[in-house]
């Protein structure tokens, strides 16, 4: 064959194969949205308010807790996307932490937090760290560190129609508020949005996947989880081989009901590949791992290694930015 005939032809097979390949991009696309739906980045406005400003200076204030040394970005670092890459941390009490530590990106618009959905929303869950990982004895205690260091022309700034602005209730408000800005869009949203070009073909495979195995039945919606509670089936196999209690009993210590005995909250996706340690005791180091316990436990498939590896780069294309706020004031994240 000639090469301008070569050229010609390979140029003709291009052009045919497009149409079709934007077919099956749409297809998947439509797929996706139905399951999943976008992240959309917070407003520049948003983020400079003074309340949100208020939250950001609290949340790296190691001076509001017990010992002196310790924030809430004590556990939840820069570097691990929101995360920590321990499996466990130490409270301003010295004492460890019961669970691996959730990230705070994309988690204010979940119906509940942590592990076992034991708090309502970002602001309970704040209010309550003052005499939780903040370890002060009450949250009066909490508020007096406030004053002692100077936050009450803050407060008034934040709160200027209340008439005791600097309160535990406004502390938790202004945490949440902070944390509610920690919105990392990433190339998957781009892809919903129409770029065909934001996942590579394996990832679109591995979205795929993803859908086929059966994933999206729990991590759903725009943050791929954080919404349902299920059975987490590596303790439940554990308990019934051995006939002992796991160390971790699960929601049922808040419901004290038998049939929340194993079950935790499905966690989001969002940054999952950033987020190691997984599972809530931080035991499974990798995610190609992770990927292949949940879909033999949770959903009785034995994935082929082709499978696993496509999922796993797909779950990549859900690691956006850490935020340029994501520091104490004036400063930028560290992410080494």
């Amino acid at each position: 064959m000639k090469p301008i005939l070569r050229v010609l032809t390979a140029t003709l097979a291009v052009t045919c194969l497009q149409p079709a390949m934007a077919r099956a991009d749409e297809a998947l696309r439509s797929d996706a949205l139905a399951l999943f739906g976008r992240l959309e980045a917070v407003p520049v406005s948003t983020i400079h308010s003074p309340e949100v400003e208020l939250g950001r200076a609290i949340f790296w204030d190691q001076r509001l807790s017990l010992d002196g040394q310790t924030s809430c970005g004590s556990c939840h670092f820069a570097r691990d996307w929101g995360a920590d890459r321990n499996r466990i941390q130490i409270d301003a009490r010295g004492l460890p932490t019961s669970r691996h530590t959730m990230t705070v990106f994309n988690a204010m618009s979940q119906p509940t937090l942590r592990w076992l959905g034991d708090r309502k929303d970002g602001a309970e869950q704040a209010e309550s760290s003052m005499t939780g990982s903040m370890g002060f004895p009450s949250k009066q205690a909490g508020v007096a560190a406030l004053a002692q260091h100077h936050y009450a022309e803050k407060f008034r700034a934040a709160y200027p129609g209340d008439s005791e602005p600097m309160t535990a209730r406004n502390y938790g408000r202004a945490l949440a508020a902070y944390q509610a800005t920690l919105v990392t869009p990433s190339p998957f949203d781009r892809f919903l949005a129409g770029d065909d070009t934001a996942l590579d073909a394996t990832q679109k495979a591995g979205l795929q996947n993803f859908i086929e195995v059966g994933c999206g039945t729990c991590h759903s919606g725009p943050l791929l989880g954080g919404t349902l509670f299920q059975p987490f089936g590596v303790q439940k196999e554990y308990w019934l081989a051995t006939k002992s209690q796991p160390i971790d009993p699960g929601r049922i210590a808040v419901t004290k009901k038998d049939e929340d005995k194993f079950v935790f909250r499905v966690p989001m996706l969002r940054n999952v590949a950033k987020t190691a340690p997984y599972f809530h005791d931080g035991s499974i180091a990798g995610l190609d791992d992770a990927v292949r316990i949940m879909a033999d436990v949770q959903l009785g498939r034995t994935l082929e290694d082709s499978e696993v590896a496509s999922i796993v780069r797909f779950l990549d294309s859900l690691t956006g930015d850490v935020p340029a706020h994501y520091a104490p004031p004036g400063k930028t994240p560290v992410l080494d």
